[in-house]
């Protein structure tokens, strides 16, 4: 592959063994892409692609990401609606063809690192493998802010929004070493929060539980229920916690806790032994054939065809 696959709101550029997705940044980019600027998403992070009909005579390029591969996906646990996935493409319907022809090329690549069966593809990633929002990251809930510098998780109460209960506990800080998760619930919904889950050492555990094994406490589940009420918690509001700013922030903390970010952010620990360099003069003449291909096919037009040859060309 090699090539560009333009949408309403991203681009996709498609490598040997990555796609470099591109967000723009207008102003009917939704801000949580505007945050995001660019995300390189390894195949061995993709499960599977799809291309769909979408609205208004558009068709949807869709990947889907491997449980534990995405940390910024892993906390929005299926709370982000269509147009905040990162992972969906919107191109007009006069390039479904195009995007068709990379899902295919995408698909390919994917059997050709797990030749498994279909489904059996999902299976959770081992290691993260996307890069997480950076620290420092900070954002203003109803009750409090929040700031997170890259080691601590720092919560602040508000004199007008926060509960008695907050306030007698005083402000909080708790260090990634002695976090377990990360629950964030989307401020669209009614009970719209951020959560932090401590490490529990095993001499802290209690003896005799009076609960079900595996279920909450009395106490527990009472202060999930209330997180107005828990000091581990933030509260989200109307203008408050905005998916741009908390969900990014949530991600950086699940990725640190869980030890670290995307090894393609660590040069010096690669996870696989370099590739040998590609010859780019061979590489350039391999894509110039494959655009002739679809110039042949009818897929690119006449000035996409010369426009891209052209920029092509340039690279040698």
């Amino acid at each position: 592959m090699g090539d560009v696959l333009a949408g309403i709101h991203a681009t996709w550029e498609f490598e040997g063994d990555s796609v470099l997705i591109r967000f723009g940044r207008g102003i009917r980019t939704p801000r949580l892409f505007q945050v995001l600027r660019e995300r390189r998403i390894p195949h061995e992070a993709l499960a599977s692609v799809a291309v769909s009909p979408g609205r208004r005579g558009t068709v949807v390029l869709h990947a889907v990401v491997r449980p534990g591969a995405d940390p910024l996906m892993d906390v929005a646990a299926g709370q982000l609606k269509e147009g905040y996935d990162p992972y969906r493409l919107v191109v007009p319907a006069g390039r479904e063809t195009l995007a068709e022809f990379y899902a295919r090329e995408l698909r390919k690549a994917l059997e050709a690192r797990r030749p498994l069966d279909p489904a059996a593809r999902a299976y959770p990633a081992d290691q993260q493998l996307v890069a997480p929002p950076e620290a420092p990251l900070a954002f203003k809930a109803y009750d409090g802010r929040a700031a997170f510098d890259g080691s601590e998780v720092s919560f602040r109460w508000s004199w007008t929004g926060a509960s008695t209960a907050k306030w007698k506990a005083g402000d909080q800080t708790f260090k990634v070493g002695d976090l377990q998760g990360v629950e964030w619930r989307s401020p669209e919904g009614s009970d719209g929060c951020l959560r932090l889950t401590a490490r529990q050492p095993a001499a802290a555990q209690p003896a005799l539980r009076t609960s079900v094994p595996g279920q909450p406490t009395a106490a527990e589940a009472d202060r999930r229920a209330r997180p107005d009420l828990d000091p581990s918690a933030v509260v989200f509001g109307v203008g408050y916690g905005p998916v741009h700013e908390s969900l990014p922030f949530a991600a950086a903390v699940l990725a640190a806790v869980r030890g670290g970010s995307s090894a393609r952010s660590h040069p010096g620990e690669p996870r696989h032994a370099p590739a040998p360099a590609a010859d780019p003069g061979r590489s350039v003449a391999d894509r110039i054939r494959q655009l002739g291909e679809l110039h042949s096919a009818g897929l690119v037009t006449d000035e996409e065809f010369t426009s891209k040859k052209a920029q092509l060309l340039a690279e040698l």
